[in-house]
């Protein structure tokens, strides 16, 4: 019985530690400016549109392929 109470007596001082380790390095951290967040935000959606792009027209080539096939094997049997 001592022994579990021990064991959560730590859990709990462990628990308080850690959050006060991460307020410490909450307060060192840099965060990035207005003008920082703007521009990698516009770079996440200009990125995003580009590869929804590419991805789109390697789906059409790659259908059209796949049909293609599949219609001469169609015809042959």
């Amino acid at each position: 019985m001592a022994d579990q109470l021990t064991i959560e007596k730590n859990a709990w001082q462990r628990m308080r530690e850690y959050i006060s380790d991460v307020r410490i390095e909450m307060k060192r951290v840099t965060w990035p400016g207005k003008q920082e967040i703007y521009g990698t935000t516009v770079m996440v959606i200009v990125t995003t549109f580009l590869f929804a792009g590419y991805f789109a027209i390697c789906d059409k080539v790659f259908g059209y392929a796949v049909l293609k096939v599949l219609q001469f094997f169609a015809h042959r049997g």
